[in-house]
């Protein structure tokens, strides 16, 4: 890694956040860096860096495709990592600004997609190829609407899920890897399916001594996650996050069955 990328990586983590987005913003760091070393810019700290090297960067995957909305993602990870290290007046500078880069006027509407059946199997079945406790957090994120995060750690909750299922529970307490560290509670759209996963995931990590993904700690586990589902298919507009918007739409079904309006069911759904 070369010292920019270790510079930036640094600073992307003081920035703070949720493991995602400090993960993005690391991820991101190393593209820098690399597109940096590629047009062979000597840049070394990102107290060095200037504007027209960020805008090379960003006309670049303009030039390659990319959607607005990524690389306005993009740009907002950049101005954190400049913010962090001091350099307010370019992370504020108009010269980088989404107008001046030419990336101004995305909208979020349409941008989170469902995964379809079809193509959620396809990705099942080749996570299962490689790894059996990854195929297991994949299909309790999809079966029970789990954010990344919490599908990576929910190896702590299987027993208290198999015991609550057990006696007829309807919602389920999602504790550990939470957005904010907040608890909450996830409904049960379909018993079998989540019973059945449930029962799978407990008998792999009885095997891996209590572990899913068996990695030494947080942040390699979610590398994995990331870095493996990206390989065989989630990436673009069916990222990981996809897993869950089908579930949302699982639930919102299941609240206007019930009895709820749509508008109701929206509401309620979590």
């Amino acid at each position: 890694m070369s010292r920019l990328a270790q510079d930036m990586k640094k600073l992307a983590h003081r920035a703070g956040g949720s493991h995602k987005t400090v993960h993005d913003r690391e991820q991101m760091a190393q593209r820098f860096a690399r597109h940096l070393l590629a047009q062979n810019i000597q840049v070394t700290s990102t107290c060095q860096l200037k504007a027209r090297h960020i805008a090379g960067y960003i006309h670049e995957w303009l030039a390659q495709g990319i959607s607005l909305r990524t690389l306005q993602n993009e740009m907002a990870m950049v101005r954190s990592i400049l913010a962090e290290a001091g350099r307010t007046q370019l992370s504020q500078s108009e010269l980088i600004s989404n107008q001046s880069l030419g990336i101004s006027g995305a909208s979020c509407d349409g941008t989170h997609r469902a995964i379809p059946d079809a193509l959620y199997h396809q990705v099942l079945d080749r996570v299962h190829h490689i790894d059996a406790g990854l195929a297991a957090s994949l299909q309790l994120a999809r079966v029970m609407g789990l954010r990344g995060q919490e599908a990576v750690q929910c190896c702590q909750s299987l027993k208290t899920w198999d015991k609550q299922l057990e006696k007829g529970a309807e919602r389920l307490p999602v504790i550990f890897g939470t957005k904010g560290g907040r608890p909450r509670m996830t409904q049960v759209t379909d018993r079998e399916a989540v019973r059945q996963a449930v029962k799978e995931a407990l008998g792999i990590a009885g095997e891996r001594n209590g572990h899913l993904i068996d990695k030494p700690d947080l942040k390699s586990a979610m590398d994995y996650w990331h870095n493996h589902l990206r390989d065989t298919g989630l990436t673009g507009e069916y990222s990981p996050h996809s897993l869950r918007y089908a579930w949302a739409q699982d639930a919102i079904r299941y609240y206007e069955e019930q009895g709820l309006s749509h508008k109701e069911a929206l509401a309620v759904t979590s």
